[in-house]
């Protein structure tokens, strides 16, 4: 369809003064000229070792995680209660988890949250995670494909991961974790005129070439574990061209201006409340903008002894750090309520985060509406590799319903869940790993 007269595109900016400006997403703008419609989105947000799970009828269960009854007439328990006023808004999933992890050390499993891989001894090679394949579908039409946060930051050690999100390769790609960082990445201004930066990524990109290129003839000489080594290394050197690239193609679109004013961009892991707040005011901004459609973010990493959001929970005046609180919390009903102290601490941050997004107009409808958010852990409880916690919210406009309480039986993998939203996403997609179909239950 032709462009009416007053259509704008959305790379229009505004120049005065030797400054340029982005300018805001306005009606006038249509739909997006890729894909001729709004964006759709995906978030994943992780929270480690489990939560509360007592007996039903006794004190300590009111802590419990996983609601009362079920279907549409569930009850929230006190580590839920504060997503009461988003509940049409959100499913809550139980009984599903992935087959490979069920034998897996239950300190492994966050690797392969989103990825449904089995990582065993001798074999801790992961697979692509669905944001990832999500990323790219469409990540191409954003200046960034994915955006990946953590508490902890890096990449982290196999099995201990310090991110949600791998490659095509099955190779971890790094999460940021300091807010100032993140914030400059998606909306700072350099400093250096395009000519200057023009000329660093050419360099950049002229000794990638050349590392590539001597790889070739390197490869040829190498034993198999050798080249192994080296084909991971090549894979992370050919994912800094791809940035490279994009950031060449970006170079002179501006950044979106936002209003930086109610962020705690100095917030860090001595702030816990502040920072989580943060990180997720920041994702919500990169969906605001269309800066990018992907975010992934893990609240704490499966490495207690060294992880630095271990220690969130004593900072908030809670009896011990995460690891011992979701031990304290098998031992008996006395552990219950500091544990679910900290998940109802969680689950407010997380209900900040799904209330900006619903309150934010987009299109017909609201950012939620068209973002699929997926909130939980690998965990039941600490060492436990089943039932996982879920909630999906979102995507009510991308042909979900919700409302309800499912609970499913072992034999349905959650991959289905996976292959449910990717499809939503329009990423077609028939299969994921062990999957068997679609989780036809939250569909309207």
């Amino acid at each position: 369809m032709a462009s009416k007269p007053w259509h704008l595109s959305r790379r229009t900016f505004l120049q005065g003064s030797g400054v340029s400006l982005a300018l805001p997403f306005l009606e006038c703008m249509g739909a997006d000229p890729v894909t001729r419609e709004r964006p759709k989105r995906l978030c994943a947000v992780y929270f480690p070792y489990g939560i509360v799970q007592r007996q039903e009828g006794t004190e300590a269960a009111q802590w419990n995680w996983f609601p009362q009854g079920s279907g549409r007439d569930y009850r929230f328990n006190k580590s839920l209660a504060p997503l009461e006023p988003l509940r049409p808004e959100l499913s809550v999933l139980g009984g599903l988890s992935h087959p490979n992890g069920r034998n897996m050390g239950g300190h492994d499993t966050a690797d392969t949250w989103l990825t449904a891989a089995e990582l065993k001894e001798g074999h801790l090679e992961n697979t692509v995670s669905i944001d990832q394949l999500a990323a790219m579908r469409f990540g191409s039409q954003t200046r960034y494909p994915s955006l990946v946060l953590s508490s902890d930051g890096g990449v982290g050690e196999p099995t201990r991961s310090s991110t949600l999100s791998f490659s095509r390769t099955g190779q971890p790609v790094p999460a940021q974790h300091r807010p100032r960082q993140v914030f400059d990445r998606l909306f700072g201004v350099d400093p250096r005129s395009l000519r200057t930066q023009r000329s660093s990524l050419d360099r950049s990109r002229s000794m990638l070439d050349l590392v590539l290129d001597d790889s070739r003839s390197l490869q040829a000489r190498l034993g198999d574990q050798d080249r192994r080594k080296l084909d991971e290394y090549l894979a992370s050197v050919r994912q800094i061209e791809q940035r490279v690239g994009r950031s060449q193609q970006w170079l002179e679109v501006p950044k979106p201006a936002v209003d930086a004013s109610g962020l705690h961009l100095s917030a860090d892991d001595t702030t816990p409340g502040e920072l989580i707040q943060t990180m997720y005011d920041l994702i919500y901004l990169a969906f605001q903008t269309d800066s990018t459609r992907i975010a992934t973010y893990q609240l704490g990493n499966m490495n207690g002894a060294t992880s630095i959001a271990g220690k969130y929970p004593s900072l908030l005046g809670l009896s011990g750090n995460m690891h011992q609180l979701a031990h304290n919390a098998r031992k008996g009903d006395a552990g219950a309520e500091p544990l679910g102290h900290w998940d109802r601490f969680l689950t407010e941050q997380f209900s900040y985060f799904l209330r900006r997004l619903r309150e934010t107009p987009d299109g017909d409808g609201n950012l939620l509406d068209r973002t699929l958010v997926l909130y939980g852990s690998s965990n039941s409880q600490t060492h436990v590799n089943l039932n996982y916690p879920l909630l999906l919210a979102g995507g009510r406009g991308l042909g979900l319903r919700h409302g309800s309480f499912h609970r499913f039986g072992d034999e349905i993998p959650l991959s289905n869940l996976y292959v449910t939203m990717l499809n939503r996403l329009d990423v077609p997609i028939e299969t994921f790993v062990d999957s068997t179909g679609e989780l036809t239950e939250i569909l309207a």
